[in-house]
C-alpha cells in the first residue's frame, strides 16, 4: 500500500462528496459516441492530479470497458478504472446533451455519467465506491433532478446531497 489517504465522507452528506469538484462536472456536453464520452470523462478525472495524464486515464477507462459495458440502464453509465500512479479517488461528472449508445443492458441511450477512477491499491474502496454510485444512480427522482440541472454547481449539489433516503423509502 501505498499509504494514499481514502476518501472521507462528508458529514451528513454522500460519501461521495470528497470525490468531485465544480471542475470536473460538465453539464449539457455533446459526445457523438462511447469513445467521445469517456475521452471527455479522462480529461475531467486527469486534471485532478498532475501525476495522471489524460491517455493514462483513457486506455484505463476503455480498457475497463472492453470487459463489459459499465452502462447500469435507464441513462446512466459508471465508467471506471484503478490507476498505477493515482493517489487518491476522483469522480467526474457529466450530463450529456443527449443520449448515446453506450451497450447498456436495457439498450437505452447513456445521457449520465459518472467515472470513478481509484489507486490500484483500492480494491476493497474501488467496490464500497462502486456500489454506493449504483445505489446512488437507481434513485429515479436524482436522475430526474440531474437531467433538469443545468449548471455544474447544482449538479454537485445534488450529487454531494443525496443520502439515500429516496431509493429505499416508499
Amino acid at each position: 500500500m501505498s499509504g494514499a489517504p481514502e476518501p472521507e465522507p462528508q458529514e451528513g452528506g454522500s460519501p461521495l462528496a470528497g470525490l468531485l469538484a465544480p471542475e470536473r462536472i460538465a453539464c449539457n456536453l455533446h459526445a457523438s459516441s462511447k469513445k467521445r464520452a469517456l475521452e471527455l470523462l479522462a480529461d475531467l478525472l486527469a486534471s485532478a492530479d498532475p501525476a495522471l495524464s489524460q491517455s493514462a486515464v483513457f486506455e484505463s477507462l476503455i480498457g475497463r470497458e472492453r470487459l463489459g459495458s459499465t452502462g447500469l440502464g435507464h441513462g446512466v453509465a459508471i465508467p471506471h478504472a484503478r490507476v498505477r500512479g493515482a493517489r487518491r479517488a476522483v469522480g467526474a461528472f457529466v450530463k450529456l446533451d443527449e443520449g448515446i449508445d453506450f451497450d447498456a443492458a436495457d439498450e437505452r441511450p447513456v445521457d449520465l455519467l459518472f467515472a470513478l477512477l481509484v489507486p490500484e491499491h483500492y480494491t476493497n474502496e474501488h467496490l464500497a465506491l462502486l456500489a454506493e454510485l449504483a445505489r446512488m444512480f437507481s434513485d429515479p427522482e436524482l436522475c430526474r433532478e440531474l437531467r433538469a440541472s443545468c449548471t455544474s454547481e447544482h449538479a454537485l449539489e445534488l450529487l454531494t446531497r443525496w443520502k439515500g433516503e429516496r431509493a429505499s423509502g416508499p
